[in-house]
Protein backbone atom coordinates (compact mmCIF):
# COMPACT_ATOMS: atom_id res chain seq x y z
CA UNK A 1 0.00 0.00 0.00
CA UNK A 2 1.05 3.43 -0.89
CA UNK A 3 0.06 6.14 0.95
CA UNK A 4 0.67 10.18 0.62
CA UNK A 5 -0.21 12.98 3.12
CA UNK A 6 1.10 16.44 4.25
CA UNK A 7 1.89 15.57 7.72
CA UNK A 8 2.99 12.72 8.73
CA UNK A 9 3.45 11.57 13.01
CA UNK A 10 5.52 9.02 14.70
CA UNK A 11 3.93 8.60 18.14
CA UNK A 12 0.72 9.28 19.54
CA UNK A 13 1.80 10.26 23.37
CA UNK A 14 1.25 14.29 23.96
CA UNK A 15 3.89 15.61 21.48
CA UNK A 16 2.74 14.23 18.76
CA UNK A 17 -1.27 14.57 19.05
CA UNK A 18 -0.49 18.38 20.33
CA UNK A 19 1.79 18.51 17.05
CA UNK A 20 -1.46 16.63 14.94
CA UNK A 21 -3.53 19.21 16.36
CA UNK A 22 -1.98 22.28 15.33
CA UNK A 23 -0.93 21.18 11.69
CA UNK A 24 -4.25 19.56 10.92
CA UNK A 25 -5.30 23.64 10.19
CA UNK A 26 -2.89 23.56 6.78
CA UNK A 27 -3.28 19.93 5.35
CA UNK A 28 -3.73 15.93 6.14
CA UNK A 29 -2.15 14.48 9.07
CA UNK A 30 -1.91 10.38 9.69
CA UNK A 31 -0.91 9.47 13.13
CA UNK A 32 1.03 6.09 13.19
CA UNK A 33 1.20 4.22 16.18
CA UNK A 34 2.79 1.83 17.64
CA UNK A 35 -0.25 -0.29 19.54
CA UNK A 36 -3.56 2.12 20.37
CA UNK A 37 -3.34 5.55 20.60
CA UNK A 38 -3.45 6.02 24.59
CA UNK A 39 0.04 3.31 24.98
CA UNK A 40 1.76 5.40 25.40
CA UNK A 41 4.53 7.08 28.14
CA UNK A 42 2.06 10.42 28.44
CA UNK A 43 -0.42 7.74 30.02
CA UNK A 44 1.88 6.61 32.42
CA UNK A 45 3.60 9.95 33.71
CA UNK A 46 1.60 10.54 37.28
CA UNK A 47 3.16 13.58 38.93
CA UNK A 48 2.25 16.76 36.57
CA UNK A 49 3.23 19.25 34.18
CA UNK A 50 5.48 21.94 35.20
CA UNK A 51 4.59 25.81 34.52
CA UNK A 52 4.66 28.99 36.41
CA UNK A 53 1.20 30.03 37.37
CA UNK A 54 1.03 32.33 40.36
CA UNK A 55 2.49 34.52 42.52
CA UNK A 56 5.48 34.15 44.29
CA UNK A 57 6.76 31.92 41.70
CA UNK A 58 8.80 33.26 38.67
CA UNK A 59 9.79 32.69 35.04
CA UNK A 60 13.25 33.37 36.66
CA UNK A 61 13.11 30.96 39.58
CA UNK A 62 11.72 27.76 37.07
CA UNK A 63 14.91 28.77 34.79
CA UNK A 64 17.19 28.72 37.47
CA UNK A 65 15.62 25.17 39.02
CA UNK A 66 15.87 23.69 35.20
CA UNK A 67 19.60 24.81 34.57
CA UNK A 68 20.56 23.98 38.18
CA UNK A 69 19.14 20.38 37.91
CA UNK A 70 21.13 20.19 34.54
CA UNK A 71 24.27 20.98 35.57
CA UNK A 72 24.32 24.20 33.48
CA UNK A 73 25.01 21.81 30.30
CA UNK A 74 21.72 23.39 29.36
CA UNK A 75 21.06 25.33 26.71
CA UNK A 76 20.11 28.48 28.38
CA UNK A 77 18.26 29.76 24.85
CA UNK A 78 15.95 26.89 25.23
CA UNK A 79 15.46 26.67 29.02
CA UNK A 80 13.96 30.34 28.33
CA UNK A 81 12.48 29.71 25.78
CA UNK A 82 10.44 26.94 27.31
CA UNK A 83 9.76 28.37 30.59
CA UNK A 84 8.16 31.67 29.32
CA UNK A 85 5.84 29.65 26.89
CA UNK A 86 4.62 27.45 29.84
CA UNK A 87 2.09 28.97 31.07
CA UNK A 88 0.64 29.41 27.58
CA UNK A 89 0.95 26.26 26.32
CA UNK A 90 -0.82 24.84 29.42
CA UNK A 91 -3.85 26.88 28.70
CA UNK A 92 -4.44 25.48 25.68
CA UNK A 93 -4.12 22.11 27.10
CA UNK A 94 -6.80 23.44 29.60
CA UNK A 95 -8.58 25.12 26.67
CA UNK A 96 -8.96 21.36 24.94
CA UNK A 97 -10.29 19.71 28.03
CA UNK A 98 -7.59 18.76 30.34
CA UNK A 99 -8.74 18.76 33.58
CA UNK A 100 -6.25 19.91 36.56
CA UNK A 101 -6.42 19.63 40.44
CA UNK A 102 -8.11 22.76 41.68
CA UNK A 103 -8.73 24.29 45.34
CA UNK A 104 -11.73 25.61 46.92
CA UNK A 105 -10.83 28.95 46.20
CA UNK A 106 -11.26 27.99 42.57
CA UNK A 107 -7.05 28.61 41.72
CA UNK A 108 -5.21 25.17 40.36
CA UNK A 109 -3.53 23.14 43.06
CA UNK A 110 -0.57 22.87 42.64
CA UNK A 111 2.37 20.63 43.89
CA UNK A 112 6.13 20.56 44.29
CA UNK A 113 8.94 18.11 43.37
CA UNK A 114 12.72 16.83 43.55
CA UNK A 115 15.01 20.24 42.49
CA UNK A 116 11.59 22.67 42.30
CA UNK A 117 12.33 25.77 44.18
CA UNK A 118 8.48 26.54 44.49
CA UNK A 119 4.93 24.84 43.98
CA UNK A 120 4.44 25.03 40.28
CA UNK A 121 3.26 21.23 39.29
CA UNK A 122 -0.36 21.04 37.97
CA UNK A 123 -1.66 17.76 38.29
CA UNK A 124 -4.65 15.07 38.41
CA UNK A 125 -4.89 13.40 41.40
CA UNK A 126 -1.72 10.49 40.44
CA UNK A 127 -2.92 10.00 37.01
CA UNK A 128 -2.14 13.36 35.15
CA UNK A 129 -0.49 11.83 31.96
CA UNK A 130 -3.28 10.12 31.65
CA UNK A 131 -5.61 12.88 31.85
CA UNK A 132 -3.71 14.78 29.41
CA UNK A 133 -3.52 11.93 26.31
CA UNK A 134 -7.88 11.55 27.56
CA UNK A 135 -7.94 15.01 26.29
CA UNK A 136 -5.68 14.50 23.34
CA UNK A 137 -7.17 11.49 22.06
CA UNK A 138 -10.99 12.38 22.44
CA UNK A 139 -9.87 16.44 20.11
CA UNK A 140 -7.71 14.16 17.41
CA UNK A 141 -10.49 11.92 16.89
CA UNK A 142 -13.48 14.28 16.13
CA UNK A 143 -10.55 16.43 13.55
CA UNK A 144 -11.50 15.60 9.96
CA UNK A 145 -8.10 15.82 8.97
CA UNK A 146 -6.32 12.76 10.88
CA UNK A 147 -6.34 9.91 10.43
CA UNK A 148 -4.97 7.35 12.97
CA UNK A 149 -3.13 4.31 12.17
CA UNK A 150 -3.00 1.97 15.26
CA UNK A 151 -1.27 -1.22 15.61
CA UNK A 152 1.57 -0.21 13.24
CA UNK A 153 4.66 -0.16 13.40
CA UNK A 154 7.40 2.18 12.11
CA UNK A 155 10.84 0.51 10.27
CA UNK A 156 12.47 3.11 8.78
CA UNK A 157 12.33 6.90 7.51
CA UNK A 158 12.71 6.93 3.70
CA UNK A 159 15.32 8.92 2.75
CA UNK A 160 17.57 9.25 -0.44
CA UNK A 161 19.32 6.51 0.61
CA UNK A 162 16.31 4.36 -0.32
CA UNK A 163 16.78 5.86 -4.34
CA UNK A 164 19.66 4.20 -5.15
CA UNK A 165 21.38 6.15 -7.99
CA UNK A 166 18.22 8.33 -9.56
CA UNK A 167 19.08 10.79 -6.78
CA UNK A 168 22.25 12.01 -5.52
CA UNK A 169 23.17 14.88 -2.78
CA UNK A 170 26.05 16.15 -1.06
CA UNK A 171 27.18 15.19 1.79
CA UNK A 172 25.42 15.55 4.46
CA UNK A 173 22.43 16.95 3.04
CA UNK A 174 19.61 14.54 3.91
CA UNK A 175 15.90 14.79 3.11
CA UNK A 176 12.88 12.99 4.88
CA UNK A 177 10.01 11.96 1.98
CA UNK A 178 7.91 9.68 4.95
CA UNK A 179 8.30 6.54 6.53
CA UNK A 180 8.16 2.83 5.99
CA UNK A 181 5.37 0.80 8.20
CA UNK A 182 4.81 -2.78 9.07
CA UNK A 183 1.11 -3.93 10.19
CA UNK A 184 2.51 -6.78 12.38
CA UNK A 185 -0.78 -8.69 12.01
CA UNK A 186 -0.59 -9.04 8.20
CA UNK A 187 3.26 -8.48 7.44
CA UNK A 188 2.68 -6.00 4.73
CA UNK A 189 5.00 -3.40 5.13
CA UNK A 190 3.67 0.35 3.59
CA UNK A 191 4.78 2.78 1.97
CA UNK A 192 3.92 6.37 3.44
CA UNK A 193 4.99 9.98 1.81
CA UNK A 194 4.94 13.06 3.56
CA UNK A 195 5.79 16.57 2.86
CA UNK A 196 6.73 17.04 6.38
CA UNK A 197 7.29 14.25 9.62
CA UNK A 198 7.16 14.29 12.66
CA UNK A 199 9.03 11.91 15.00
CA UNK A 200 7.66 11.65 18.65
CA UNK A 201 8.00 8.01 19.41
CA UNK A 202 9.41 8.27 22.94
CA UNK A 203 12.11 7.16 24.97
CA UNK A 204 14.23 3.87 25.52
CA UNK A 205 14.10 2.54 28.96
CA UNK A 206 13.63 -1.18 27.48
CA UNK A 207 17.30 -1.21 27.40
CA UNK A 208 17.51 -1.92 30.80
CA UNK A 209 15.65 -4.66 33.18
CA UNK A 210 14.24 -2.26 35.08
CA UNK A 211 12.31 0.43 33.53
CA UNK A 212 8.91 2.12 34.52
CA UNK A 213 8.37 2.89 30.85
CA UNK A 214 5.72 0.85 28.87
CA UNK A 215 6.58 -2.12 26.68
CA UNK A 216 6.79 0.08 23.30
CA UNK A 217 9.90 2.24 24.81
CA UNK A 218 12.24 0.89 22.76
CA UNK A 219 14.46 3.42 21.04
CA UNK A 220 12.86 3.15 17.77
CA UNK A 221 12.66 6.74 16.49
CA UNK A 222 16.44 7.23 17.88
CA UNK A 223 17.30 4.41 16.05
CA UNK A 224 15.84 5.11 12.61
CA UNK A 225 17.34 9.09 12.85
CA UNK A 226 20.30 7.57 13.81
CA UNK A 227 20.96 4.96 10.42
CA UNK A 228 19.36 7.87 8.18
CA UNK A 229 22.67 9.77 9.23
CA UNK A 230 20.70 12.29 11.88
CA UNK A 231 22.55 14.05 14.64
CA UNK A 232 21.97 13.01 18.05
CA UNK A 233 23.34 14.23 20.93
CA UNK A 234 23.76 13.87 25.11
CA UNK A 235 22.85 9.93 24.83
CA UNK A 236 24.43 9.47 28.14
CA UNK A 237 22.30 11.10 30.14
CA UNK A 238 19.82 8.14 31.35
CA UNK A 239 17.68 9.50 34.10
CA UNK A 240 17.01 6.63 36.67
CA UNK A 241 13.53 7.38 38.71
CA UNK A 242 14.71 6.80 42.20
CA UNK A 243 11.21 5.15 43.29
CA UNK A 244 9.93 2.51 41.45
CA UNK A 245 7.51 0.02 43.25
CA UNK A 246 9.64 -3.14 44.00
CA UNK A 247 7.88 -5.94 42.40
CA UNK A 248 10.39 -8.21 40.21
CA UNK A 249 7.54 -10.24 38.41
CA UNK A 250 5.93 -7.05 37.25
CA UNK A 251 6.94 -5.25 34.03
CA UNK A 252 7.07 -2.13 33.62
CA UNK A 253 7.91 -1.11 37.41
CA UNK A 254 5.33 0.50 38.93
CA UNK A 255 5.90 4.46 39.41
CA UNK A 256 5.85 6.03 43.02
CA UNK A 257 5.29 9.43 41.53
CA UNK A 258 8.16 12.03 43.36
CA UNK A 259 4.93 14.28 44.18
CA UNK A 260 4.44 11.77 46.98
CA UNK A 261 8.00 12.93 48.41
CA UNK A 262 6.98 16.36 47.74
CA UNK A 263 3.64 16.21 49.59
CA UNK A 264 6.01 14.65 52.85
CA UNK A 265 7.02 10.99 51.91
CA UNK A 266 10.75 9.85 53.44
CA UNK A 267 13.28 7.89 52.19
CA UNK A 268 14.42 5.12 54.55
CA UNK A 269 17.14 2.48 54.30
CA UNK A 270 16.61 -1.28 54.52
CA UNK A 271 16.62 -0.94 58.68
CA UNK A 272 13.89 1.89 58.27
CA UNK A 273 16.78 4.88 59.22
CA UNK A 274 16.24 8.23 57.46
CA UNK A 275 19.61 8.59 54.86
CA UNK A 276 19.40 10.99 52.36
CA UNK A 277 20.47 14.28 54.95
CA UNK A 278 23.86 12.34 54.40
CA UNK A 279 23.81 13.03 50.32
CA UNK A 280 22.04 16.56 50.17
CA UNK A 281 21.02 19.03 52.18
CA UNK A 282 17.55 18.85 49.99
CA UNK A 283 16.86 15.13 51.24
CA UNK A 284 14.14 13.24 49.80
CA UNK A 285 13.77 16.09 47.84
CA UNK A 286 17.47 16.50 46.00
CA UNK A 287 16.99 16.17 42.58
CA UNK A 288 16.56 12.76 41.17
CA UNK A 289 20.29 11.75 39.83
CA UNK A 290 21.49 12.25 43.22
CA UNK A 291 18.61 10.77 45.06
CA UNK A 292 18.68 7.69 42.50
CA UNK A 293 22.42 7.29 43.17
CA UNK A 294 22.07 7.47 46.77
CA UNK A 295 19.49 4.90 46.89
CA UNK A 296 22.05 2.89 44.95
CA UNK A 297 25.26 3.48 47.33
CA UNK A 298 22.61 2.13 50.40
CA UNK A 299 21.77 -0.71 48.38
CA UNK A 300 25.51 -1.97 47.69
CA UNK A 301 26.00 -0.73 51.68
CA UNK A 302 23.48 -3.11 52.80
CA UNK A 303 23.13 -5.55 50.27
CA UNK A 304 19.29 -5.31 49.88
CA UNK A 305 17.47 -4.89 46.63
CA UNK A 306 15.80 -2.12 48.01
CA UNK A 307 14.99 0.66 50.31
CA UNK A 308 11.38 2.17 51.76
CA UNK A 309 9.67 4.78 51.04
CA UNK A 310 7.61 6.00 54.40
CA UNK A 311 4.31 7.92 53.69
CA UNK A 312 2.55 7.21 56.97
CA UNK A 313 2.47 9.95 58.13
CA UNK A 314 0.60 11.78 55.26
CA UNK A 315 -3.13 12.62 56.00
CA UNK A 316 -5.60 9.81 54.79
CA UNK A 317 -7.30 12.71 53.21
CA UNK A 318 -4.00 13.55 51.32
CA UNK A 319 -3.18 9.96 50.57
CA UNK A 320 -6.58 9.04 49.25
CA UNK A 321 -7.37 12.40 47.06
CA UNK A 322 -4.03 12.85 45.60
CA UNK A 323 -2.52 9.50 45.19
CA UNK A 324 -5.31 6.96 45.17
CA UNK A 325 -3.94 4.95 42.21
CA UNK A 326 -0.52 4.47 44.40
CA UNK A 327 -2.79 3.75 47.41
CA UNK A 328 -4.60 0.89 45.05
CA UNK A 329 -1.47 -0.69 43.13
CA UNK A 330 0.04 -0.92 46.88
CA UNK A 331 -2.73 -2.76 48.48
CA UNK A 332 -3.39 -5.22 45.51
CA UNK A 333 0.09 -6.77 46.37
CA UNK A 334 -0.96 -6.54 50.09
CA UNK A 335 0.64 -3.29 51.39
CA UNK A 336 -1.41 -0.27 52.91
CA UNK A 337 1.06 2.79 52.28
CA UNK A 338 -1.43 4.66 55.93
CA UNK A 339 0.44 2.00 57.63
CA UNK A 340 3.33 0.21 56.22
CA UNK A 341 6.65 1.28 54.09
CA UNK A 342 6.74 0.98 50.93
CA UNK A 343 9.35 -0.93 48.69
CA UNK A 344 10.92 1.21 46.52
CA UNK A 345 14.02 0.82 43.64
CA UNK A 346 15.41 2.90 40.97
CA UNK A 347 14.26 2.18 37.56
CA UNK A 348 15.67 3.36 34.39
CA UNK A 349 13.03 6.23 33.47
CA UNK A 350 13.98 8.97 31.14
CA UNK A 351 16.44 9.36 28.25
CA UNK A 352 17.64 13.57 28.30
CA UNK A 353 19.38 13.20 25.07
CA UNK A 354 18.06 11.81 21.76
CA UNK A 355 17.97 13.65 17.70
CA UNK A 356 19.25 16.97 18.20
CA UNK A 357 16.67 19.68 17.25
CA UNK A 358 16.83 23.49 17.03
CA UNK A 359 14.28 25.89 18.72
CA UNK A 360 11.92 25.18 15.81
CA UNK A 361 11.88 21.48 16.65
CA UNK A 362 13.57 21.14 12.74
CA UNK A 363 16.46 17.83 13.28
CA UNK A 364 19.90 18.13 10.66
CA UNK A 365 17.65 15.77 8.35
CA UNK A 366 15.22 18.27 5.68
CA UNK A 367 12.13 18.31 6.61
CA UNK A 368 11.84 16.41 9.11
CA UNK A 369 10.44 17.23 13.35
CA UNK A 370 11.28 15.80 16.53
CA UNK A 371 9.27 16.92 20.01
CA UNK A 372 9.24 14.89 23.51
CA UNK A 373 11.79 12.46 24.73
CA UNK A 374 12.91 11.19 21.54
CA UNK A 375 14.51 14.83 21.09
CA UNK A 376 17.15 16.08 22.59
CA UNK A 377 16.16 20.07 22.84
CA UNK A 378 18.94 21.18 25.19
CA UNK A 379 16.28 22.00 27.42
CA UNK A 380 17.74 19.18 30.55
CA UNK A 381 21.36 19.58 29.84
CA UNK A 382 22.96 17.00 31.88
CA UNK A 383 19.54 15.84 34.07
CA UNK A 384 15.77 16.54 33.82
CA UNK A 385 13.87 18.77 36.39
CA UNK A 386 11.07 16.74 37.67
CA UNK A 387 7.98 17.42 35.20
CA UNK A 388 9.62 19.42 32.39
CA UNK A 389 8.93 16.52 29.87
CA UNK A 390 5.51 17.38 29.59
CA UNK A 391 6.06 20.99 29.47
CA UNK A 392 9.02 20.20 26.31
CA UNK A 393 6.53 18.17 24.60
CA UNK A 394 4.19 20.69 24.49
CA UNK A 395 6.30 23.35 23.60
CA UNK A 396 8.44 22.45 20.90
CA UNK A 397 5.44 20.60 19.22
CA UNK A 398 3.99 23.98 19.08
CA UNK A 399 6.99 25.84 17.70
CA UNK A 400 7.16 22.92 15.11
CA UNK A 401 3.98 23.05 13.71
CA UNK A 402 4.22 26.70 13.13
CA UNK A 403 7.28 25.44 10.69
CA UNK A 404 6.31 22.99 9.51
CA UNK A 405 2.99 24.70 8.24
CA UNK A 406 5.25 26.91 6.51
CA UNK A 407 7.25 24.27 4.07
CA UNK A 408 3.50 22.78 2.47
CA UNK A 409 3.52 24.55 -0.18
CA UNK A 410 6.84 24.47 -1.08
CA UNK A 411 7.35 21.01 -0.56
CA UNK A 412 6.64 18.20 -3.36
CA UNK A 413 6.22 14.12 -2.56
CA UNK A 414 8.85 11.81 -3.68
CA UNK A 415 7.14 10.20 -6.56
CA UNK A 416 10.30 7.67 -6.96
CA UNK A 417 10.40 6.57 -3.56
CA UNK A 418 10.33 2.18 -3.87
CA UNK A 419 8.53 -0.11 -2.24
CA UNK A 420 9.62 -1.76 0.38
CA UNK A 421 11.97 -4.79 -1.15
CA UNK A 422 11.49 -8.40 0.79
CA UNK A 423 13.64 -10.41 -1.97
CA UNK A 424 15.62 -13.12 -0.68
CA UNK A 425 14.03 -13.41 2.91
CA UNK A 426 12.82 -16.57 5.07
CA UNK A 427 10.87 -16.22 7.99
CA UNK A 428 12.62 -16.67 10.83
CA UNK A 429 11.93 -19.45 13.15
CA UNK A 430 13.87 -19.06 15.54
CA UNK A 431 12.78 -16.71 17.78
CA UNK A 432 14.93 -17.68 20.73
CA UNK A 433 17.35 -16.28 18.94
CA UNK A 434 15.66 -12.87 19.63
CA UNK A 435 14.36 -13.49 23.24
CA UNK A 436 18.05 -14.14 24.43
CA UNK A 437 19.26 -11.38 22.34
CA UNK A 438 17.03 -8.68 23.89
CA UNK A 439 17.23 -10.56 27.75
CA UNK A 440 21.57 -10.31 26.83
CA UNK A 441 21.32 -6.37 25.92
CA UNK A 442 19.23 -5.62 29.24
CA UNK A 443 21.93 -6.97 31.47
CA UNK A 444 25.25 -5.29 29.57
CA UNK A 445 23.43 -2.13 29.97
CA UNK A 446 21.93 -2.39 33.68
CA UNK A 447 24.89 -3.85 34.82
CA UNK A 448 27.72 -1.86 33.23
CA UNK A 449 26.08 1.32 31.77
CA UNK A 450 23.11 2.38 34.85
CA UNK A 451 23.52 4.54 37.55
CA UNK A 452 27.02 4.28 38.26
CA UNK A 453 29.66 3.43 35.43
CA UNK A 454 33.26 2.95 34.70
CA UNK A 455 35.51 2.83 31.96
CA UNK A 456 36.25 -0.64 32.32
CA UNK A 457 32.87 -1.24 32.00
CA UNK A 458 31.72 0.84 29.38
CA UNK A 459 34.43 -0.91 27.73
CA UNK A 460 33.28 -4.62 28.15
CA UNK A 461 29.72 -3.40 27.21
CA UNK A 462 30.75 -1.77 23.57
CA UNK A 463 32.32 -5.34 23.17
CA UNK A 464 29.61 -7.28 23.65
CA UNK A 465 26.73 -4.79 21.76
CA UNK A 466 29.48 -4.91 19.03
CA UNK A 467 28.74 -8.67 19.13
CA UNK A 468 25.67 -8.67 19.13
CA UNK A 469 25.02 -5.49 16.78
CA UNK A 470 26.73 -8.12 13.90
CA UNK A 471 24.62 -10.98 14.89
CA UNK A 472 21.42 -9.18 14.72
CA UNK A 473 22.07 -7.40 11.65
CA UNK A 474 22.90 -10.69 9.97
CA UNK A 475 19.70 -12.08 11.48
CA UNK A 476 17.84 -8.96 10.06
CA UNK A 477 19.11 -9.13 6.36
CA UNK A 478 17.83 -12.40 6.03
CA UNK A 479 14.74 -12.76 7.26
CA UNK A 480 11.04 -11.38 6.85
CA UNK A 481 10.67 -8.39 8.63
CA UNK A 482 8.78 -8.75 11.99
CA UNK A 483 8.40 -6.52 14.90
CA UNK A 484 10.41 -8.25 17.85
CA UNK A 485 13.68 -8.31 15.60
CA UNK A 486 12.89 -4.29 14.61
CA UNK A 487 12.70 -3.76 17.99
CA UNK A 488 15.85 -5.27 18.94
CA UNK A 489 17.48 -4.00 16.12
CA UNK A 490 16.85 -0.81 17.34
CA UNK A 491 17.55 -1.35 20.82
CA UNK A 492 21.24 -2.49 19.94
CA UNK A 493 21.44 0.74 18.24
CA UNK A 494 20.23 2.91 21.20
CA UNK A 495 22.83 0.61 23.93
CA UNK A 496 25.46 1.83 21.92
CA UNK A 497 24.51 5.33 21.41
CA UNK A 498 24.30 5.24 25.28
CA UNK A 499 27.89 3.63 25.59
CA UNK A 500 29.48 5.40 23.34
CA UNK A 501 28.44 8.93 24.63
CA UNK A 502 29.38 8.03 27.72
CA UNK A 503 32.47 6.15 27.25
CA UNK A 504 33.45 9.97 25.51
CA UNK A 505 32.56 12.09 28.78
CA UNK A 506 35.65 12.09 31.08
CA UNK A 507 33.85 13.27 33.83
CA UNK A 508 30.85 12.90 36.51
CA UNK A 509 28.14 15.42 35.80
CA UNK A 510 24.57 15.35 36.10
CA UNK A 511 22.80 11.49 35.66
CA UNK A 512 26.68 10.60 34.30
CA UNK A 513 28.42 8.76 37.45
CA UNK A 514 32.08 8.16 36.44
CA UNK A 515 33.64 5.91 39.28
CA UNK A 516 37.17 6.59 37.64
CA UNK A 517 36.71 10.27 37.50
CA UNK A 518 35.19 10.44 41.31
CA UNK A 519 38.21 8.62 42.63
CA UNK A 520 40.25 11.66 41.32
Amino acid sequence: MRKKVDFLVLGSGIAGLSYALKVAEHGSVLVVTKTTAADTATWYAQGGIAAVMYNPDTYEKHIKDTLNAGSYLNNEEIVRITITESTERVKELIEWGTHFDKEESGKYALAREGGHSEKRVLHFQDKTGAEIQRALIEKVKQHPKIELLENHFSIDLITQHHLGKIVRRSHGDVACYGAYVLEPKTGEIKTILAKTTMISTGGAGNVYQTTTNPAIATGDGIAMFYRAKGVVDHMEFIQFHPTSLYNPKEKPSFLITEALRGAGAILRDIKGNEFMQKYDPRASLAPRDIVARAIDNEMKLSGSEHVYLDARHISEHEIMHHFPTIYAKCLSIGINIMKELIPVVPAAHYICGGIKTDIHGRTSINNLYASGEVSSTGLHGANRLASNSLLESIVFSHRASLDAATKIAGTEFCEKIPDWNAEGTVMNEEMILITQSRKELQSIMSNYVGIVRSELRLKRALDRLDILYRETEDLYDRSVITEPLCELRNMINVAYLITKFASQRKESIGLHYLVDYSKK
